[in-house]
């Protein structure tokens, strides 16, 4: 991952956290950086989490929350396998509306299983779509959801400008970014072509079983058993729909 990428993704989150608060509105409770109660109490392992000192809240360092950034969100949305700009606007979504309901949106815009995780069938998709479209797609889905939110009302105009500021940055950072090396290349099946698509399934299916027996497969360490028997099948039996998906790109 290169440092660069996380540490202005997290720039740009921290801007718009900002310190301790305690807004009786807002149902996460007390939060500084971002980060609630609920959430520092389960990453230090305190059970219940309200059995946590809110005052721990209050003085919670820089350091801390930035590895709760990294580990809970930044490497959940495998934010640095995304294109730069579509990294942070997924990364931000995340901080804000949950992981799982950020990288859904994602996928639902490429066409793939929305199961909440990012694989190989999630970032081929991704990397077969214009990264500025998917920026402004995404962005747009959010700003949606927030508005359908009742609280809305009360924090609409600080999430709009989080929205509209994040949106700006991600689109410079997608223009300014390297092109890719064989963009040509974007309509080749390559890898999920014809057979080895079924071969790549079927393979990842019985890694899937095999982390599910609890045996460890090094290279696919980062997955769960649950992660891959889910992208197996997406691989498995949306093979054609992949295809048409990308065929549209």
């Amino acid at each position: 991952m290169p440092a660069s990428r996380w540490t202005h993704c997290l720039a740009q989150i921290l801007k718009h956290e900002g310190g301790y608060a305690d807004h009786p509105s807002d149902p996460g409770g007390a939060t500084n950086m971002g980060i609630t109660h609920k959430t520092l109490a389960r990453w230090r392992g305190v059970e219940p989490w309200w059995a946590l000192d809110k005052a721990e809240v209050r003085v919670l360092e820089k350091a801390e929350a930035a590895g709760i950034y990294k580990a809970l969100y930044w490497e959940r949305v495998k934010a640095a396998s995304l294109p730069p700009g579509l990294d942070l606007a997924v990364f931000d979504y995340a901080v804000n509306s949950g992981p799982d309901r950020a990288v859904k949106t994602l996928q639902a815009l490429v066409g793939v299983v929305e199961d909440g995780f990012v694989g190989p069938v999630t970032l081929d998709a991704v990397a077969r779509r214009d990264t500025r479209a998917l920026i402004n797609a995404l962005c747009d889905q959010r700003l949606g959801f927030l508005q359908r939110l009742a609280i809305f009302s009360t924090f609409g105009r600080g999430w709009t400008n989080r929205v509209a500021d994040i949106r700006a940055t991600a689109l410079a950072d997608a223009a300014s970014a390297p092109a890719p090396d064989n963009p040509q290349g974007v309509n080749d099946m390559t890898v999920l072509d014809g057979y080895k698509t079924y071969v790549i399934g079927f393979l990842m299916l019985a890694i899937g079983i095999a982390q599910f027996a609890g045996i460890t497969i090094p290279v696919f360490g980062e997955y769960s058993g649950a992660q891959l028997v889910m992208e197996a099948l997406g691989i498995i039996f949306l093979r054609r729909g992949i295809k048409s998906e990308v065929g549209r790109a």
